[in-house]
């Protein structure tokens, strides 16, 4: 929740009907409840910290707005005119504060729903064992009860493991037992819980704000079955293919040990895997029988959700922007970690967007990186000396750019003339890679150049691959951010001469 937040709506939907407004639309859930309710013929204002977000995921129809709940006043704009707002924020990623900021922001936006005349809050929280001690899960339950104090009717759904692509839970468990052949683990994987499929769970999202009866209250969500941990393991190694781990349960590891050797084993950010870890001390259960009988949908199991997932991936129907978790990007590979690990660079030029869009686009070939080139050139002899296409040095044009075309090692899946360059990294790892290139107007007539690295990694392999090379990558990034920029800047200007290029 950063507070740097700003308010702004970027334009609006053509549905008719109530207005639902999906506060943190750019997460996991609301990134798939956004296309669900469009698709449902409803009228939707999605919401994030950054518009910029939500704008790349072809949502046709939707609002957008910016706010954050840590900054009261972004609120009321958001708000204005919604009558259901979907409550699906956290802050799990912001390390040991994460309780604290998570009820302030449920205070604000409870506060702020109420002066702006919402008539419905739903709030997606976690199943709560009466013997929890993990802060994740009792700060989610807390949430709940701060969005209760607030004279709105709130609706809480509460879930256990949701099974689909780029749900934390689910890709720590898939990033597990893909990639480690056996399992030392504490007794918890032989706990239970009822997971459930993240397309039934949408189903429930997406209905319960119609129904009187729901409002006030609290219902649990779960699928048809409960599973121990390890049993889930098993299901999910069969449906990719896999041979199951074996599983060596050690009695005094405890979960907030074995959550350590987290940043070996998944990509998943640290601060919510340890956080997940470390909930599962206690057995999840699930009374799922009002909302099956306010809600009747066929439920799938787990095995059908983990199928569902692997096939919403092959199927690119992974409602997420590409670099988290497109198929095609992670080299169509089911045991390619789904989030990505990244390095990143930035540079404020004083050079327009068109003039830095001369430089990004010249890159490679005879012009190569522009900084650092003897460490392109030794990475690039490496992947030579294993059979690799290192040293294949080329483009098809100096300066024209087409999706598809191979520049040296890298080949172009997307460009965007003064937005965006992408590449995809063609040369052999324990992984698969993307470099990026985003151009951003800074309102002066100056430019901020981001150079991201997206890492897909294949297991411990691809992550420590990914740490050898971090230290080259926090040197390597930032100075090409910067080298791009300066180049820029020294171009002559479109007055000065119209066939100078950026080599």
């Amino acid at each position: 929740m950063s507070d740097s937040a700003t308010t702004e709506t970027i334009h609006e939907g053509q549905h008719n009907g109530p207005l639902y407004l999906v506060f943190g639309a750019s997460g996991y859930i609301g990134s798939h409840l956004v296309p669900e309710l469009l698709k449902n013929g409803c009228r939707v204002r999605a919401v994030a910290r950054n518009t910029e977000v939500l704008q790349d995921r072809g949502w046709q129809g939707a609002e957008f707005a910016a706010a954050d709940a840590l900054r009261p006043e972004t609120l009321a704009p958001a708000l204005e005119g919604a009558e259901i707002a979907y409550y699906l924020v956290h802050s799990m990623g912001a390390g040991k504060e994460f309780g604290r900021l998570d009820l302030q922001a449920a205070e604000n936006f409870a506060r702020a729903a109420e002066q702006a005349g919402v008539r419905r809050i739903v709030y997606l929280g976690g199943l709560v064992p009466e013997s929890a001690r993990s802060e994740h899960i009792i700060s989610r339950r807390e949430t709940g009860d701060a969005l209760r104090r607030g004279s709105v009717p709130v609706t809480e759904l509460r879930a256990g493991i949701i099974v689909g692509p780029g749900s934390a839970a689910f890709e720590v468990m898939r990033d597990l037992v893909l990639h480690l052949p056996i399992m030392v683990t504490p007794r918890w994987v032989f706990a239970q819980s009822p997971p459930i499929a993240l397309n039934d769970l949408l189903e429930y999202l997406r209905r319960v704000p119609t129904l009187p009866e729901t409002a006030d209250k609290i219902l649990d969500t779960a699928g048809p079955n409960h599973l121990t941990y390890a049993e889930m393991m098993r299901q999910l190694a069969e449906e990719a293919g896999h041979k199951p781990p074996r599983i060596v349960p050690v009695p005094l590891l405890s979960p907030k040990l074995s959550s350590y050797w987290l940043k070996l084993v998944t990509a998943v950010p640290t601060p919510i895997a340890r956080a997940l870890i470390e909930g599962l001390r206690e057995d999840y259960t699930a009374d799922d029988t009002e909302i099956r009988r306010l809600v009747p949908q066929r439920l799938m199991d787990f095995r059908e959700a983990v199928r569902d997932a692997f096939r919403a991936e092959r199927d690119n129907a992974v409602t997420a922007r590409w670099t988290e978790g497109a198929f095609m990007f992670r080299d169509y590979r089911l045991d390619y970690s789904f989030y990505s690990k990244k390095a990143t660079g930035r540079y404020v030029s004083s050079a327009s967007p068109d003039a830095v869009w001369r430089v990004v686009s010249a890159i490679g070939g005879e012009n190569r990186y522009y900084f650092a080139n003897p460490l392109w050139a030794l990475r690039e002899t490496m992947d030579w000396l294993v059979g690799g296409v290192g040293r294949n040095r080329g483009r098809r044009h100096p300066t024209d750019l087409r999706i598809g075309d191979t520049i040296d090692s890298w080949r172009v899946v997307d460009v965007e003339p003064e937005r965006r360059l992408t590449l995809w990294f063609g040369m052999r790892a324990p992984g698969s890679g993307v470099l990026e290139f985003e151009l951003t107007p800074t309102g002066n007539g100056g430019t901020e150049i981001t150079v991201i690295n997206h890492w897909h990694p294949a297991g411990v392999w691809g992550l420590l691959y990914w740490y050898a090379f971090a230290p080259a990558h926090s040197f390597v990034f930032p100075g090409l951010a910067r080298a791009i920029g300066r180049r820029a800047e020294s171009l002559p200007t479109a007055s000065g001469s119209c066939s100078s290029d950026a080599g």
